[in-house]
Protein backbone atom coordinates (compact mmCIF):
# COMPACT_ATOMS: atom_id res chain seq x y z
CA UNK A 1 0.00 0.00 0.00
CA UNK A 2 3.11 2.28 0.30
CA UNK A 3 3.62 2.56 -3.47
CA UNK A 4 -0.60 3.78 -3.87
CA UNK A 5 -1.22 7.18 -4.35
CA UNK A 6 -3.61 9.53 -4.53
CA UNK A 7 -4.23 12.78 -6.69
CA UNK A 8 -6.12 15.73 -4.89
CA UNK A 9 -7.48 19.15 -6.69
CA UNK A 10 -8.68 21.92 -4.69
CA UNK A 11 -11.85 23.06 -5.64
CA UNK A 12 -13.08 25.02 -3.45
CA UNK A 13 -11.67 28.32 -1.12
CA UNK A 14 -11.46 28.11 2.13
CA UNK A 15 -12.33 31.81 2.73
CA UNK A 16 -15.02 31.61 5.67
CA UNK A 17 -14.06 28.23 6.65
CA UNK A 18 -13.46 27.26 10.30
CA UNK A 19 -9.54 27.07 11.06
CA UNK A 20 -9.59 23.24 11.36
CA UNK A 21 -10.66 23.11 7.19
CA UNK A 22 -8.12 25.73 6.13
CA UNK A 23 -5.15 23.81 8.17
CA UNK A 24 -6.18 20.18 6.86
CA UNK A 25 -6.07 22.22 3.40
CA UNK A 26 -2.50 23.53 4.18
CA UNK A 27 -1.40 19.70 5.78
CA UNK A 28 -2.76 18.25 2.58
CA UNK A 29 -0.59 21.25 0.51
CA UNK A 30 -3.03 22.85 -0.98
CA UNK A 31 -3.86 26.50 -0.38
CA UNK A 32 -5.03 27.51 -3.89
CA UNK A 33 -7.83 26.88 -6.29
CA UNK A 34 -6.69 24.39 -8.81
CA UNK A 35 -3.88 22.99 -7.06
CA UNK A 36 -2.99 18.99 -7.32
CA UNK A 37 -1.17 17.19 -5.22
CA UNK A 38 0.00 13.64 -5.58
CA UNK A 39 -0.07 11.92 -2.55
CA UNK A 40 0.05 8.63 -0.62
CA UNK A 41 -2.51 6.43 -0.07
CA UNK A 42 -2.80 6.13 3.65
CA UNK A 43 -5.46 5.95 5.87
CA UNK A 44 -4.68 9.36 7.73
CA UNK A 45 -4.55 11.14 3.70
CA UNK A 46 -7.95 9.63 3.47
CA UNK A 47 -8.90 11.05 6.62
CA UNK A 48 -8.27 14.22 5.99
CA UNK A 49 -9.81 14.07 2.16
CA UNK A 50 -12.78 13.43 4.14
CA UNK A 51 -12.97 16.06 6.44
CA UNK A 52 -12.61 18.64 3.40
CA UNK A 53 -14.52 16.52 0.68
CA UNK A 54 -16.80 19.65 -0.01
CA UNK A 55 -13.27 21.64 -1.17
CA UNK A 56 -11.27 18.87 -2.95
CA UNK A 57 -11.89 16.77 -5.60
CA UNK A 58 -10.04 13.36 -6.11
CA UNK A 59 -8.39 13.32 -9.43
CA UNK A 60 -6.63 10.03 -9.87
CA UNK A 61 -5.88 7.48 -7.16
CA UNK A 62 -3.59 4.59 -8.68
Amino acid sequence: MADKTITVQQIGSPIRRVSRQRDTLVGLGLNKLNRTRTLPDTPAVRGMIEKVKHLVRVVDGK
